[in-house]
């Protein structure tokens, strides 16, 4: 190995030592965060309630669901304190009992339970994408803005140690200047939910597989330049019955204002897979899996020098909740905060629109 490709070696080598590292976190005072999550679906059940529990900073008080009551056994698992209707949420009922909202349900409805949140002083982190559309995210962003509280899009790859650790190699420059980021996100998603799930309902979902997965490489490729793009140019199709009324799959390209350009793929009718590739003008940077929740393993190549480094798996939810809680108690703005979520609903929206007119869309300032 070369002097140069021992250096390159070294810097990298820097960013895997201590991998998991938060370097966001900061000392607190006060807390726990208490929460109340609404929505207590899958998702809510296997991975936003036990990440709530394992953060020393957080607790579940309160559930919010239609279909739901205290003989649930999850009511005593977590100690719940109260367990609201929808109505009975809207109305203000049980607000001495959280702080902060956990919005997991359905994309339709984040906007009525983000303002909702916002009416009674209660801080919003909310799940992607922001809203189901850019309007509606807008409007959580001006009630939670003039309400003095925080709301986060709860993107948790922004918080998986590989994205972070990618992140600063990439503005240290030790792949030199970045010049494309290649990226894919595919599932099948007829295996897991079937032909009635309501992502498949352009009404609540708001699109299909770009909302849905696709933001994934939309919102990464900002996270790692740390800019967003001026330009899009889309497609989608949809083949199957099943997705005769959203995108099945969806392709885009990002041009970004120092030229670099992100192509991006996604799909819910392929070959479950996910890849990020970035390449600079002296090197580039490899992860595979980046969206999957498995080990995600990172090849670092500059000149003649190339590094493998396999992280430890990391739970990404609760790496979410203890951020959200930490920009709370220190009243720091989080970094994937509402207006982030809303900049990639008005990217998506130009995808959209360049998939319809065949044309590239100039994108004003996000």
């Amino acid at each position: 190995m070369g002097e140069r490709a021992k250096e390159n070696a070294g810097n990298v080598g820097r960013h895997f030592a201590d991998f998991a590292r938060r370097d966001w976190e900061q000392p607190t005072e006060g807390g726990p965060i208490r929460f109340a999550v609404v929505g207590i679906g899958g998702f809510a059940r296997n991975r936003a309630l036990p990440a709530i529990e394992e953060v020393e900073a957080t607790e579940t008080t309160v559930l919010v669901s239609r279909s739901f009551d205290e003989s649930d056994p999850i009511v005593a698992e977590y100690g719940i304190d109260a367990v609201l209707g929808y109505e009975e949420f809207h109305d203000g009922a049980a607000t001495d009992s959280y702080d902060a909202v956990y919005v997991a349900t359905p994309n339709l409805f984040h906007r009525d339970y983000a303002e909702s949140a916002a009416r009674y002083g209660k801080h919003v982190l909310c799940e992607k994408p922001l809203a189901a559309s850019a309007a509606d995210a807008a409007a959580m962003v001006d009630a939670c803005e003039d309400a003095g509280v925080t709301l986060m899009t709860a993107y948790r790859l922004q918080f998986e140690p590989a994205a972070r650790r990618t992140r600063e190699i990439v503005s240290e420059g030790c792949i030199g200047r970045p010049v494309q980021i290649h990226s894919n996100f595919s599932t099948k998603l007829l295996d897991s939910f079937g032909p009635d799930h309501w992502r498949l309902n352009p009404e609540i979902a708001g699109g299909g597989a770009l909302l849905d997965i696709g933001v994934y490489p939309l919102n990464t490729s900002r996270f790692l330049l740390g800019e967003d793009p001026v330009a899009v140019q889309g497609a989608t199709n949809s083949w199957e019955p099943a997705f005769e009324n959203v995108d099945e799959h969806a392709a885009f390209q990002l041009t970004f204002p120092d030229g670099v350009v992100a192509s991006c793929s996604t799909t819910f009718n392929g070959q479950p897979n996910s890849q990020l590739k970035i390449v600079g003008t002296e090197g580039s940077i490899s992860i595979d899996s980046p969206y999957g929740d498995v080990p995600q393993e990172i090849v670092v190549e500059c000149g003649d020098m190339r590094m493998e480094y396999t992280g430890a798996p990391v739970d990404d939810v609760v790496e979410e909740v203890a951020y959200f809680a930490n920009h709370v108690l220190t009243d720091r703005r989080p970094e994937p905060d509402g207006r982030d979520g809303l900049a990639d609903l008005r990217v998506a929206d130009a995808v959209y629109e360049s998939a319809e007119t065949g044309d590239r869309v100039e994108l004003d300032d996000l």
